[in-house]
Protein backbone atom coordinates (compact mmCIF):
# COMPACT_ATOMS: atom_id res chain seq x y z
CA UNK A 1 0.00 0.00 0.00
CA UNK A 2 2.49 2.34 -0.85
CA UNK A 3 0.34 5.03 -1.59
CA UNK A 4 -0.04 5.37 1.99
CA UNK A 5 3.09 6.29 2.46
CA UNK A 6 2.96 8.73 -0.24
CA UNK A 7 -0.18 10.60 0.84
CA UNK A 8 1.66 10.78 4.55
CA UNK A 9 4.67 12.50 2.64
CA UNK A 10 2.95 14.80 1.44
CA UNK A 11 1.12 15.94 4.86
CA UNK A 12 4.54 16.23 6.01
CA UNK A 13 5.78 18.37 3.61
CA UNK A 14 2.83 20.73 3.85
CA UNK A 15 2.98 20.58 7.63
CA UNK A 16 -0.21 19.37 7.73
CA UNK A 17 0.89 15.74 9.64
CA UNK A 18 -0.56 14.86 12.67
CA UNK A 19 0.30 12.91 15.78
CA UNK A 20 -1.34 11.51 18.69
CA UNK A 21 0.40 12.70 22.06
CA UNK A 22 0.01 10.51 25.15
CA UNK A 23 -0.12 12.40 27.86
CA UNK A 24 -1.77 12.11 31.78
CA UNK A 25 -4.34 14.92 32.98
CA UNK A 26 -3.71 15.88 36.56
CA UNK A 27 -7.09 18.07 37.07
CA UNK A 28 -9.18 19.89 34.68
CA UNK A 29 -6.30 22.33 33.40
CA UNK A 30 -2.99 20.45 33.89
CA UNK A 31 -1.56 17.32 32.30
CA UNK A 32 1.84 15.82 32.89
CA UNK A 33 3.86 14.59 29.57
CA UNK A 34 6.83 12.87 30.34
CA UNK A 35 7.14 13.47 34.24
CA UNK A 36 6.83 17.50 33.27
CA UNK A 37 3.72 19.51 34.09
CA UNK A 38 1.72 21.51 31.37
CA UNK A 39 -0.73 23.91 31.51
CA UNK A 40 -3.69 22.79 29.59
CA UNK A 41 -5.31 25.75 27.54
CA UNK A 42 -6.21 23.01 24.29
CA UNK A 43 -9.10 20.72 25.73
CA UNK A 44 -12.49 22.03 25.49
CA UNK A 45 -13.32 21.24 29.31
CA UNK A 46 -14.60 24.47 29.51
CA UNK A 47 -16.23 24.35 33.30
CA UNK A 48 -13.28 22.12 34.54
CA UNK A 49 -15.86 19.37 35.47
CA UNK A 50 -14.01 16.17 34.49
CA UNK A 51 -12.63 16.67 38.02
CA UNK A 52 -15.23 17.86 40.02
CA UNK A 53 -15.79 15.46 43.00
CA UNK A 54 -19.46 15.17 42.64
CA UNK A 55 -19.16 14.11 38.79
CA UNK A 56 -16.08 11.74 39.88
CA UNK A 57 -18.38 10.36 42.68
CA UNK A 58 -21.36 9.86 40.37
CA UNK A 59 -19.32 7.77 37.44
CA UNK A 60 -17.20 5.41 40.19
CA UNK A 61 -20.64 4.55 41.84
CA UNK A 62 -22.28 3.86 38.87
CA UNK A 63 -19.80 1.60 37.66
CA UNK A 64 -19.09 -0.01 40.96
CA UNK A 65 -23.05 -0.20 41.35
CA UNK A 66 -24.19 -1.44 37.66
CA UNK A 67 -20.69 -2.44 35.90
CA UNK A 68 -18.57 -1.24 33.24
CA UNK A 69 -20.57 -2.02 29.87
CA UNK A 70 -23.97 -1.01 28.95
CA UNK A 71 -24.58 -4.14 27.39
CA UNK A 72 -26.15 -3.20 24.25
CA UNK A 73 -27.70 -0.27 21.90
CA UNK A 74 -30.18 1.48 23.87
CA UNK A 75 -33.50 -0.15 21.99
CA UNK A 76 -32.43 -4.00 22.79
CA UNK A 77 -30.88 -3.81 26.31
CA UNK A 78 -28.82 -0.77 26.41
CA UNK A 79 -31.43 1.72 28.13
CA UNK A 80 -30.22 2.40 31.86
CA UNK A 81 -32.42 4.36 33.55
CA UNK A 82 -29.70 7.23 34.12
CA UNK A 83 -30.71 8.01 30.52
CA UNK A 84 -34.23 8.79 31.32
CA UNK A 85 -32.94 11.01 34.19
CA UNK A 86 -30.60 12.89 32.07
CA UNK A 87 -32.61 13.37 29.05
CA UNK A 88 -35.60 14.74 31.23
CA UNK A 89 -32.95 16.89 33.06
CA UNK A 90 -31.41 17.96 29.19
CA UNK A 91 -35.30 19.01 28.12
CA UNK A 92 -35.64 20.79 31.22
CA UNK A 93 -32.31 22.66 30.63
CA UNK A 94 -32.95 23.62 26.85
CA UNK A 95 -37.11 24.41 28.08
CA UNK A 96 -38.13 21.57 25.08
CA UNK A 97 -40.52 18.84 25.40
CA UNK A 98 -37.81 16.08 25.03
CA UNK A 99 -34.26 15.06 24.41
CA UNK A 100 -32.39 12.23 23.31
CA UNK A 101 -28.59 11.16 23.90
CA UNK A 102 -26.31 10.06 20.83
CA UNK A 103 -22.83 8.24 22.20
CA UNK A 104 -21.02 11.27 20.57
CA UNK A 105 -21.95 14.94 19.08
CA UNK A 106 -20.68 13.72 15.80
CA UNK A 107 -23.61 10.58 16.19
CA UNK A 108 -25.89 13.40 16.98
CA UNK A 109 -25.46 15.49 13.90
CA UNK A 110 -24.67 12.98 11.74
CA UNK A 111 -27.72 10.62 12.90
CA UNK A 112 -30.11 13.47 12.87
CA UNK A 113 -29.09 15.51 9.93
CA UNK A 114 -29.17 11.96 7.58
CA UNK A 115 -32.62 11.06 9.31
CA UNK A 116 -34.44 14.67 9.05
CA UNK A 117 -33.48 15.40 5.64
CA UNK A 118 -34.69 13.70 2.46
CA UNK A 119 -34.41 13.80 -1.28
CA UNK A 120 -36.00 17.34 -2.60
CA UNK A 121 -35.37 18.70 0.58
CA UNK A 122 -32.47 21.84 1.17
CA UNK A 123 -30.40 22.02 4.13
CA UNK A 124 -28.71 25.54 3.84
CA UNK A 125 -25.22 25.70 6.31
CA UNK A 126 -22.73 28.35 7.24
CA UNK A 127 -19.38 27.52 5.48
CA UNK A 128 -17.53 27.41 8.99
CA UNK A 129 -20.17 25.08 10.34
CA UNK A 130 -18.32 21.89 12.12
CA UNK A 131 -17.04 18.76 10.13
CA UNK A 132 -19.94 16.68 11.57
CA UNK A 133 -23.17 18.88 9.99
CA UNK A 134 -20.89 18.90 7.15
CA UNK A 135 -21.40 15.07 7.23
CA UNK A 136 -24.50 14.70 8.07
CA UNK A 137 -25.81 17.05 4.58
CA UNK A 138 -23.56 14.53 2.54
CA UNK A 139 -25.07 11.18 4.10
CA UNK A 140 -28.67 12.54 3.86
CA UNK A 141 -30.21 13.27 0.76
CA UNK A 142 -30.94 16.89 0.64
CA UNK A 143 -29.40 19.11 -1.91
CA UNK A 144 -26.71 21.31 0.65
CA UNK A 145 -26.19 24.76 -0.01
CA UNK A 146 -23.69 26.49 1.81
CA UNK A 147 -23.47 30.20 2.11
CA UNK A 148 -20.75 32.77 3.09
CA UNK A 149 -20.00 32.85 6.94
CA UNK A 150 -22.54 34.74 9.23
CA UNK A 151 -23.31 35.67 5.59
CA UNK A 152 -27.10 36.89 5.76
CA UNK A 153 -27.67 38.94 2.81
CA UNK A 154 -26.42 35.77 1.08
CA UNK A 155 -28.86 33.20 3.20
CA UNK A 156 -31.87 35.37 2.23
CA UNK A 157 -31.27 35.50 -1.46
CA UNK A 158 -30.26 31.92 -1.46
CA UNK A 159 -33.55 30.37 0.37
CA UNK A 160 -35.42 32.97 -2.03
CA UNK A 161 -33.55 31.51 -4.97
CA UNK A 162 -32.79 28.22 -4.34
CA UNK A 163 -35.41 25.90 -5.93
CA UNK A 164 -36.89 22.85 -3.06
CA UNK A 165 -39.50 20.67 -3.76
CA UNK A 166 -39.87 19.46 0.13
CA UNK A 167 -38.45 20.67 3.36
CA UNK A 168 -36.30 23.85 3.39
CA UNK A 169 -33.70 23.52 6.96
CA UNK A 170 -31.21 26.50 8.24
CA UNK A 171 -28.09 24.51 10.34
CA UNK A 172 -25.56 26.29 12.05
CA UNK A 173 -23.19 25.62 14.59
CA UNK A 174 -23.95 28.04 17.46
CA UNK A 175 -20.63 28.88 18.71
CA UNK A 176 -18.18 28.59 15.62
CA UNK A 177 -15.50 25.72 17.12
CA UNK A 178 -12.53 27.92 15.22
CA UNK A 179 -13.35 31.14 15.26
CA UNK A 180 -14.96 31.22 18.81
CA UNK A 181 -17.92 33.52 17.23
CA UNK A 182 -21.69 33.30 17.59
CA UNK A 183 -23.68 33.11 14.89
CA UNK A 184 -26.27 35.90 14.13
CA UNK A 185 -29.36 33.15 15.27
CA UNK A 186 -31.78 36.08 15.71
CA UNK A 187 -31.49 37.39 12.36
CA UNK A 188 -31.36 33.16 11.10
CA UNK A 189 -34.90 32.99 13.25
CA UNK A 190 -36.44 36.01 11.54
CA UNK A 191 -35.74 34.29 7.88
CA UNK A 192 -36.30 31.03 8.67
CA UNK A 193 -39.85 32.24 9.74
CA UNK A 194 -40.38 33.98 6.08
CA UNK A 195 -39.20 31.20 3.77
CA UNK A 196 -41.16 28.15 6.12
CA UNK A 197 -37.77 26.92 7.30
CA UNK A 198 -36.47 24.51 9.95
CA UNK A 199 -33.46 25.83 12.38
CA UNK A 200 -31.05 23.28 13.56
CA UNK A 201 -28.44 25.07 16.04
CA UNK A 202 -25.13 22.78 16.85
CA UNK A 203 -24.62 24.08 20.63
CA UNK A 204 -21.53 21.87 21.56
CA UNK A 205 -19.16 25.04 22.05
CA UNK A 206 -22.43 26.46 23.44
CA UNK A 207 -23.99 24.84 26.03
CA UNK A 208 -22.20 26.15 29.23
CA UNK A 209 -20.76 28.53 27.89
CA UNK A 210 -23.43 31.07 26.23
CA UNK A 211 -26.69 32.19 27.29
CA UNK A 212 -28.15 32.35 31.21
CA UNK A 213 -27.05 29.54 33.33
CA UNK A 214 -25.13 28.08 29.83
CA UNK A 215 -28.38 27.36 28.31
CA UNK A 216 -26.93 27.95 24.95
CA UNK A 217 -27.09 30.32 21.83
CA UNK A 218 -31.05 30.25 21.75
CA UNK A 219 -31.40 31.40 25.81
CA UNK A 220 -28.29 33.73 24.68
CA UNK A 221 -30.45 35.59 22.40
CA UNK A 222 -33.86 34.91 23.96
CA UNK A 223 -35.07 32.49 21.51
CA UNK A 224 -36.13 29.68 23.33
CA UNK A 225 -39.22 28.08 21.98
CA UNK A 226 -37.70 29.14 18.30
CA UNK A 227 -35.10 26.84 17.48
CA UNK A 228 -36.55 23.45 16.05
CA UNK A 229 -33.66 20.99 16.86
CA UNK A 230 -30.76 21.85 19.36
CA UNK A 231 -28.08 19.79 19.68
CA UNK A 232 -25.26 19.90 22.26
CA UNK A 233 -22.84 17.65 23.99
CA UNK A 234 -22.13 16.26 27.13
CA UNK A 235 -18.01 15.89 26.55
CA UNK A 236 -17.18 19.67 26.64
CA UNK A 237 -18.65 21.55 29.82
CA UNK A 238 -20.82 18.69 31.11
CA UNK A 239 -17.00 16.96 31.41
CA UNK A 240 -18.59 13.54 30.39
CA UNK A 241 -19.01 11.89 27.01
CA UNK A 242 -21.70 12.03 24.24
CA UNK A 243 -24.29 14.18 22.83
CA UNK A 244 -27.72 14.96 22.82
CA UNK A 245 -30.55 16.30 21.05
CA UNK A 246 -33.18 18.40 21.93
CA UNK A 247 -36.54 19.73 20.83
CA UNK A 248 -40.43 18.57 20.41
CA UNK A 249 -41.42 14.84 22.09
CA UNK A 250 -42.44 14.23 18.18
CA UNK A 251 -39.17 14.97 16.73
CA UNK A 252 -37.22 12.86 19.60
CA UNK A 253 -39.45 10.05 19.16
CA UNK A 254 -38.97 10.02 14.93
CA UNK A 255 -34.91 10.09 15.87
CA UNK A 256 -35.45 7.19 18.25
CA UNK A 257 -36.94 5.64 14.81
CA UNK A 258 -34.85 6.95 12.32
CA UNK A 259 -31.18 7.99 13.58
CA UNK A 260 -29.07 5.10 12.53
CA UNK A 261 -26.31 6.48 14.67
CA UNK A 262 -28.47 6.15 18.16
CA UNK A 263 -30.26 2.86 16.73
CA UNK A 264 -26.86 0.46 15.76
CA UNK A 265 -24.67 1.88 18.31
CA UNK A 266 -24.01 0.52 21.62
CA UNK A 267 -24.88 2.37 24.78
CA UNK A 268 -22.91 4.46 26.46
CA UNK A 269 -21.73 2.94 30.01
CA UNK A 270 -24.09 3.81 32.94
CA UNK A 271 -20.56 5.47 34.95
CA UNK A 272 -20.78 8.15 31.67
CA UNK A 273 -24.37 8.48 32.01
CA UNK A 274 -24.42 9.27 35.51
CA UNK A 275 -21.34 11.52 35.08
CA UNK A 276 -23.00 13.96 32.73
CA UNK A 277 -26.13 14.18 34.94
CA UNK A 278 -24.17 14.89 37.87
CA UNK A 279 -22.25 17.16 35.86
CA UNK A 280 -25.85 19.01 34.64
CA UNK A 281 -27.14 18.85 37.82
CA UNK A 282 -24.00 21.22 39.37
CA UNK A 283 -23.77 23.30 36.41
CA UNK A 284 -27.91 23.79 37.02
CA UNK A 285 -27.11 24.77 40.42
CA UNK A 286 -24.43 26.97 40.75
CA UNK A 287 -24.84 29.00 36.90
CA UNK A 288 -22.05 31.26 38.06
CA UNK A 289 -19.74 29.20 36.77
CA UNK A 290 -20.55 29.93 33.25
CA UNK A 291 -19.87 33.97 34.48
CA UNK A 292 -16.66 32.69 35.68
CA UNK A 293 -16.11 31.55 32.52
CA UNK A 294 -16.49 34.17 30.10
CA UNK A 295 -14.32 36.66 32.61
CA UNK A 296 -11.50 34.27 32.14
CA UNK A 297 -12.15 34.19 28.26
CA UNK A 298 -12.18 38.01 28.77
CA UNK A 299 -9.54 38.80 30.02
CA UNK A 300 -7.13 36.65 28.05
CA UNK A 301 -8.72 37.98 24.75
CA UNK A 302 -8.02 41.29 25.90
CA UNK A 303 -4.80 40.66 26.95
CA UNK A 304 -3.65 39.50 22.77
CA UNK A 305 -5.51 42.23 21.66
CA UNK A 306 -4.24 44.42 23.15
CA UNK A 307 -0.99 42.69 22.30
CA UNK A 308 -1.69 43.22 18.47
CA UNK A 309 -3.15 39.32 17.83
CA UNK A 310 -5.83 38.82 15.88
CA UNK A 311 -8.65 36.73 18.13
CA UNK A 312 -10.80 36.53 14.43
CA UNK A 313 -14.20 38.03 16.37
CA UNK A 314 -14.00 35.71 18.74
CA UNK A 315 -16.42 36.42 21.92
CA UNK A 316 -16.69 32.58 23.94
CA UNK A 317 -14.27 30.31 25.70
CA UNK A 318 -12.16 29.52 22.30
CA UNK A 319 -9.51 32.19 21.89
CA UNK A 320 -8.00 31.68 18.67
CA UNK A 321 -4.43 33.51 17.51
CA UNK A 322 -4.64 33.79 13.95
CA UNK A 323 -1.35 32.85 12.03
CA UNK A 324 -1.55 32.17 8.59
CA UNK A 325 0.79 29.83 7.69
CA UNK A 326 0.44 26.22 8.70
CA UNK A 327 4.30 26.02 9.47
CA UNK A 328 4.53 29.19 11.68
CA UNK A 329 1.66 27.71 13.57
CA UNK A 330 3.07 24.44 14.33
CA UNK A 331 6.56 26.01 15.93
CA UNK A 332 4.63 28.73 17.72
CA UNK A 333 2.83 25.74 19.56
CA UNK A 334 5.97 24.07 19.81
CA UNK A 335 7.70 27.07 21.18
CA UNK A 336 4.59 27.18 23.83
CA UNK A 337 5.52 23.60 24.94
CA UNK A 338 8.66 24.38 25.35
CA UNK A 339 7.00 26.82 28.03
CA UNK A 340 5.21 24.84 29.61
CA UNK A 341 1.60 25.77 27.83
CA UNK A 342 -0.73 23.25 25.93
CA UNK A 343 -2.40 24.53 22.93
CA UNK A 344 -3.61 23.60 19.44
CA UNK A 345 -2.18 23.99 16.19
CA UNK A 346 -5.06 23.88 13.97
CA UNK A 347 -4.26 23.52 10.06
CA UNK A 348 -5.98 23.16 6.64
CA UNK A 349 -8.50 21.32 6.08
CA UNK A 350 -9.73 22.33 9.46
CA UNK A 351 -9.56 25.89 8.72
CA UNK A 352 -9.02 27.48 4.75
CA UNK A 353 -5.37 27.37 3.54
CA UNK A 354 -3.82 30.68 4.91
CA UNK A 355 -5.15 30.68 7.94
CA UNK A 356 -3.88 28.61 10.23
CA UNK A 357 -4.04 29.29 14.03
CA UNK A 358 -3.96 28.65 17.19
CA UNK A 359 -6.94 27.54 18.67
CA UNK A 360 -6.76 28.25 22.89
CA UNK A 361 -9.38 27.21 24.81
CA UNK A 362 -10.02 29.14 28.20
CA UNK A 363 -11.68 27.15 31.32
CA UNK A 364 -13.25 28.41 34.28
CA UNK A 365 -11.14 26.71 36.58
CA UNK A 366 -7.65 28.62 35.00
CA UNK A 367 -6.63 31.21 37.47
CA UNK A 368 -6.11 34.80 36.41
CA UNK A 369 -2.37 34.42 36.98
CA UNK A 370 -2.26 31.12 35.26
CA UNK A 371 -3.90 32.94 31.78
CA UNK A 372 -1.09 36.00 32.79
CA UNK A 373 1.27 33.79 32.45
CA UNK A 374 0.00 31.98 29.42
CA UNK A 375 -0.24 35.89 27.44
CA UNK A 376 3.03 36.45 28.16
CA UNK A 377 4.20 34.02 26.59
CA UNK A 378 2.13 33.76 23.63
CA UNK A 379 2.74 37.42 23.40
CA UNK A 380 6.81 36.80 23.80
CA UNK A 381 6.73 34.13 21.11
CA UNK A 382 4.36 36.23 18.95
CA UNK A 383 6.85 38.36 18.73
CA UNK A 384 9.84 36.49 18.67
CA UNK A 385 8.07 34.52 15.35
CA UNK A 386 6.52 38.33 13.57
CA UNK A 387 3.64 37.32 14.13
CA UNK A 388 2.65 40.18 16.13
Amino acid sequence: MDFLHTALQQLEQENLYRRLVDYTPQDAVHADIEDRQYLMMAANNYLGLTHHPAVRQAAAAASLTYGTGSGGSRLTTGNHLFYRQLELQLAAFKGTEAALVFNTGYMANVGTISALAEQGDVIFSDELNHASIIDGCRLSRAKAVVYGHSNMDQLASLLTNTPCSGRRFIITDGVFSMDGDIARLADIVQLAQKANAFVMVDDAHATGVIGPGGRGTAAHFGLEGQVHISMGTLSKSLGSEGGYVAGSQLLIDYLVNKARSFIFSTALAPATVAAALAALNHLSAKPDMVEKLAANAQYLRTELNMAGFDTCGSTTAIVPVLVGDAALTVEFARLLRDEGILVSAIRPPTVPVGSSRLRITVSAAHSQVELTEASKAICTIGRRLGVI
